[in-house]
């Protein structure tokens, strides 16, 4: 059985990327491929750049994005003691209202007042751990955008700039809601979507709002212990019909992301265990992909490289194989790839049997 011990590695810091590339599609693509030999599958290493994605993919092949945007998630205030404050919004539950992270000295009560960003007052509300309801004055979203700060990864040691405020986000991003960004998307800029359309490479999206429970690391040795966070998510019709097609003309679903690549998984899994095939969609989920997991939908996934002992480095060592990716891994610091959000990108396919 696998602990948490097997998916720790050694990253020299140096190699977490600080800040963005100047071109989105200049970083580099560490393509993963699986080989059928007569004496079963092997793996091959190809060192690629970002470019290049649309002569890794066929005709017919269908792109799946996540079109969350960032919000400016992160707000510093005080209480009405006077003691500083820093707000991180989980999630926003209604037009006035959101689940959030509260850092201060001592946990402030439940109907207590708080000054955010020396601009207005939020009125705390219920616990539900590990987060605090907040209500806001008024419809709580321009409030965030105006006044909130981008809640940048807590590996990236500067404070967010203009160059963040574009390059934190994606170039299809719609849907504000996520405290992170769907990072494998950060490659993709419309040059790019250009060729891949010229190409005949199919797209569509979904959206899942990617809460500050993505950077958690996970800390109980047993995986089954491990309480995974929530997320929500939503899969249109338009998406399931686009899926359905590229299965009828025998081409391949290519998730960008981990983050769509959960959306997808934990939809057809529900739908499987409700004995109905795929269909549209909108729900939270926990689904937490280990190896061992079937995959029902997703045939290869663009995605960064993963933190140490995190959630993520497990589902794509369950997708492309726990050897594999180590030896990924080994050979990306090896290269000296760049790491985490503004770090370089990996084409994986999906493993036999998984």
């Amino acid at each position: 059985m696998l602990t948490l011990s097997d998916f720790d590695f050694a990253l020299p810091p140096e190699l977490i990327a600080q800040t963005a590339l100047p071109e989105r599609s200049a970083s580099r693509l560490l393509e993963v491929a699986h080989e059928d030999k007569d004496k079963g599958q092997t793996t091959r290493l190809i060192d690629r750049r970002f470019a290049d994605l649309p002569h890794c993919l066929e005709p017919g092949d269908l792109l799946v994005f996540n079109d969350t945007k960032v919000l400016k998630a992160r707000l510093l205030g005080q209480k009405a003691s006077g003691g500083k404050i820093e707000v991180l919004v989980e999630r926003l539950t209604g037009e006035c209202t959101a689940l959030v992270q509260i850092r201060a000295s001592k946990s402030p009560a439940p109907g207590s007042t708080l000054r955010l960003a020396d601009a207005f007052n939020v009125t705390v509300g219920e616990r539900v751990e590990p987060f605090y309801t907040l209500h806001f004055p008024r419809a709580c979203l321009p409030l965030i955008e105006q006044y909130g700060r981008l809640p940048l990864p807590p590996y990236i040691a500067h404070d967010p700039n203009a160059v963040d405020e574009t390059r934190y986000q994606t170039v299809f991003a719609q849907n504000p809601g996520a405290v992170a960004a769907p990072t494998a998307g950060l490659h993709f800029d419309s040059a790019l979507l250009d060729q891949l359309d010229a190409r005949g490479v199919k797209r569509a999206t979904l959206t899942l709002h990617v809460g500050a429970g993505t950077f958690q690391p996970v800390r109980t040795e047993n995986l089954a212990e491990h309480t995974m966070h929530s997320e929500w998510y939503q899969l249109p019709a338009a998406l399931v019909d686009q899926i359905a097609a590229t299965r009828a003309r025998g081409k391949r679903v290519i998730a960008v992301g981990t983050t769509a690549m959960r959306a997808l998984e934990a939809a057809a899994r529900d739908a499987e265990a409700a004995g109905h095939p795929l269909a549209a969609t909108s729900a939270e989920t926990t689904i937490f992909i280990t190896p061992g997991y079937r995959f029902r939908v997703v045939d290869r996934l663009v995605t960064n490289f993963h933190l140490p002992k995190s959630t993520l480095l497990m589902l794509v060592s369950a997708f492309a194989g726990v050897e594999p990716i180590r030896a990924a891994y080994r050979h990306a610091i090896a290269g000296r790839y760049r790491f985490f959000s503004y770090g370089d990108a990996m084409l994986l396919t999906r493993a036999e049997g998984a």
